[in-house]
């Protein structure tokens, strides 16, 4: 001890400073102390808040949407989950001019653009949305490889649609932040929407989002999933017939739907114009539209099996009623006279069915009254919509019986002067090919929750017997009449006993009224087989260029569709040569069918009726364009050779 303080004694000057040192460190600690009780004690509160303020963010959260589904279980819409491209323009470690300049080939979004957002004074700002996976790989290579900062993903549920184009218009579309825009997506927003929820969101000592760990759990959520009636495959067999028929034709539009009778279940629904839901953005107005629902149209000749039905179901004829067809029939002043400007003499109602006599048709709905018609065209459906579950169903226009004076009970008799969708027409067709029982449309089959149970079940549900079963016994084999030999022999489909009748519709000036001259709505309407219908099929071609005629561009269409249906569904044939249903009552051309190398040899059609001329033209599948009525007075070509699928005009004079 002696030693130690005779050592310190020679430095009087270092134990000062050492004695100096400890003193302030002992105050400093204090001090520190000190501050950090008060920190804590008494302001912790404050702090605390300002705190939470700094870390955490409120954002909405979107889990995915749900799945929908084919009867089959095909995927037909699913929810994935994409980046989403942000920006803290405060942590910016370049320009933004030239940030924006580096992002620009990347995005679908302009250079100034971006140069705008990037220069924005807040901490949070969208660049883009839902990126796919090859602009998202692209844009984190580039902030990689050029170091840059202040950019971040976000994951988000971006909806796809797996099969492109299929089905577009029935499914819709989804927007931006989940939101459905049109068709299905639209209708079922409420049920298959994603949750969302507000949830704090922890952020890094720069303010940046640190999402990764907040984002599992919500994603890991399932929402209820719907299946639809339709079928892929036969909506694929509809829309390629459809889309082959647009380009054959040069038609501005088609619809083409199928439907079991006997549920009501819709199989198919086919549009055109189309659209790719992925890429709703390029669609059209056009492209948007659902045709086969919300489309008014005059149906032609297609509702005169309806207006036969109700005659026979009133009473006011029988199948053996007899009509003598003058040509023309009169009414308030308006002269209705047959499509081919002929007479056909002494008819019953098989004659004035298969050969479309619009005569006898006027005569039959001057008999039964415009009062009972209107009535019977409720009862099968018109005038009001078919409630499926679609959106922008059209209801119809149908006459007030009480303002009908004979010229209207006879154009509505040919199918003119009204309007329905092509919806209400499969509805009707539906229930002469199910006995007189009509259902109703559906495409909605089930919704079912994420554990696997039913949350609603969509039924069959018959809406009416608008006829008794023994009219639609009696129609069925006229209808069948049309195919095997009237105007609808082009909806043949060998080894099968099909029924229907074909349309041909001018088509109605929406703003000044009347008709527009040479543009028309082609059709045909039927179902099979004959002996047990599985399906009925609809196909309507809207304005067709150069031939228009239901039985000549509608009737193939509608063939092709049910030769697919029929093997895909494997139902097997019940006739072994379809061509000897035509030999019961055959059509022989009057003109000379001969085959050349290049095709048909096109004859001479002057003085020939329009009846003569189609018959040749069933014969060779060269197409028929008439102008007038009468007879032939003039054509172009004049002679050579035509292929099938070639068009020959035919000029008549009376």
């Amino acid at each position: 001890m002696k030693a130690r303080k005779k050592q310190l004694g020679k430095y009087p000057r270092e134990a000062g400073r050492l004695g100096l040192m400890t003193v302030l460190i002992v105050l400093a600690t204090v001090g520190i102390l000190g501050r950090l009780a008060y920190l804590q004690l008494v302001c912790g509160e404050y702090y605390g808040k300002v705190d939470i303020g700094q870390a955490e963010e409120m954002r909405s959260l979107q889990s995915p949407r749900g799945t929908i589904y084919d009867r089959n279980g095909k995927v037909l819409a699913v929810s994935t989950v994409s980046l989403s491209l942000y920006a803290d323009p405060q942590m910016l470690n370049r320009a933004p001019g030239a940030l924006a300049a580096m992002l620009a080939p990347y995005l679908e979004v302009s250079a100034p653009e971006l140069q705008e957002k990037l220069s924005r004074k807040n901490r949070f700002v969208w660049l883009e949305r839902m990126l796919d996976k090859k602009q998202s790989d692209a844009v984190q290579d580039l902030i990689t490889r050029e170091k840059l900062e202040g950019l971040q993903f976000i994951e988000e549920s971006k909806r796809y649609y797996p099969n492109g184009d299929l089905l577009a218009q029935v499914l819709g579309f989804v927007g931006i932040d989940d939101k459905g825009l049109d068709g299905l997506e639209m209708l079922l927003d409420d049920q298959i929407k994603g949750s969302s929820r507000e949830q704090a969101i922890l952020t890094s000592r720069h303010g940046m989002p640190i999402l990764d760990s907040t984002l599992a759990p919500l994603f890991g959520d399932k929402e209820r999933s719907v299946y639809l009636t339709i079928d892929a495959s036969i909506q694929f067999f509809a829309e390629r017939a459809l889309d082959r028929a647009m380009q054959q034709t040069n038609s501005s539009g088609g619809s083409l739907i199928v439907m079991d009778p006997k549920t009501g279940e819709i199989l198919a629904m086919a549009n055109a114009p189309t659209y790719d839901p992925n890429h709703f953005a390029e669609g059209s107005e056009e492209a948007y539209r659902n045709r086969a629902v919300t489309n008014l149209y005059e149906p032609g000749s297609t509702f005169k099996p309806i207006i036969a039905a109700a005659a026979l179901d009133a009473g006011t004829i029988t199948p053996d009623t007899v009509f003598e067809d003058t040509g023309a029939v009169h009414a308030s002043g308006h002269v209705i006279q047959n499509w081919d400007g002929e007479s056909y003499g002494r008819v019953r109602l098989v004659d004035i069915i298969k050969d479309s006599i619009n005569t006898g048709f006027a005569e039959l709905g001057l008999r039964t009254g415009g009062a009972t018609l209107t009535k019977y065209a409720k009862r099968f459906g018109f005038g009001k919509q078919t409630g499926i579950e679609l959106p922008g169903e059209g209801d119809g226009i149908l006459f007030n019986p009480d303002d009908m004076r004979d010229s209207d009970v006879a154009t509505m008799s040919i199918g003119q002067s009204i309007a329905v969708t092509p919806l209400q027409m499969l509805q009707a067709y539906g229930a002469l090919a199910n006995g007189g029982h009509m259902m109703r449309p559906h495409i909605l089959a089930s919704i079912v929750n994420p554990d696997g149970s039913t949350y609603k079940q969509y039924a069959a549900e018959e809406v009416g017997q608008p006829v008794r079963p023994e009219v639609t016994a009696t129609l069925l084999p006229m209808l069948e009449k049309v195919v095997a030999a009237g105007g609808g022999v082009k909806a043949q489909v060998s080894g099968y006993r099909l029924a229907g009748k074909t349309g041909t519709a001018q088509k109605l000036e929406a703003v000044h009224g009347g008709y527009m001259d040479g543009r028309y709505i082609a059709s045909f309407i039927g179902f099979g087989p004959v002996e047990n219908p599985a399906v009925v099929c609809l196909v309507v071609l809207d304005d067709p260029e150069g031939v228009y005629y239901g039985g000549q561009i509608a009737a193939p269409v509608f063939a092709e569709v049910m030769a697919e249906i029929m093997r895909y569904k494997a139902i097997p044939p019940s006739v072994t040569d379809v061509d000897r249903q035509a030999a019961a009552a055959p059509q022989v051309a009057a003109l000379p069918v001969t085959k050349t190398d290049g095709g048909w040899e096109v004859p001479d059609f002057t003085g020939y009726t329009l009846r003569d001329v189609l018959i040749w033209s069933e014969a060779t599948g060269v197409g028929i364009v008439p102008e007038g009525s009468g007879t032939v007075v003039s054509q172009s070509p004049t002679g050579g050779t035509a292929a099938p699928g070639e068009v020959v005009r035919v000029y008549l004079q009376r």
